[in-house]
């Protein structure tokens, strides 16, 4: 049985606005507006887009705005990112000029929402 082609990203172009939550397996592009949460396996905010809400993917690029958590196995803040929130990741790159304020935490399961306190607690 031959492996299914992989879809290509869902972009969501500059003129929208999505009042909702957002949820595929696959990749997602954001060049508009998100009131809502957003679960991706590779999401890229675009530069002048703005997501407000978590943000939960295997791989993270921000070049735009986002106001909420951020988590995420790989994240790229580029020099354009605004980041307001918390960034919970595996690994992490911030280039200079990227605006961020938040708390910076590092797990080896970041996409897991159990807190590190609690996953202490529970060994």
């Amino acid at each position: 049985m031959a492996p299914k082609a992989k879809p290509p990203a869902s972009a969501l172009s500059s003129d929208l606005h999505i009042k909702g939550n957002l949820k595929t397996t696959g990749d997602i592009q954001v060049q508009g507006t998100v009131d809502g949460d957003i679960r991706a396996h590779l999401l890229t905010v675009g530069e002048g887009s703005t997501v407000k809400g978590e943000v939960i993917a295997d791989d993270v690029v921000v070049h735009g705005r986002v106001m909420g958590c951020v988590r995420g196995l790989k994240v790229r803040l580029t020099s354009t990112a605004r980041v307001e929130g918390d960034i919970i990741h595996k690994t992490i790159a911030i280039e200079s000029g990227a605006h961020f304020e938040g708390s910076v935490t590092r797990q080896d399961d970041p996409l897991n929402k159990v807190g590190t306190k609690a996953a202490k607690a529970a060994e």
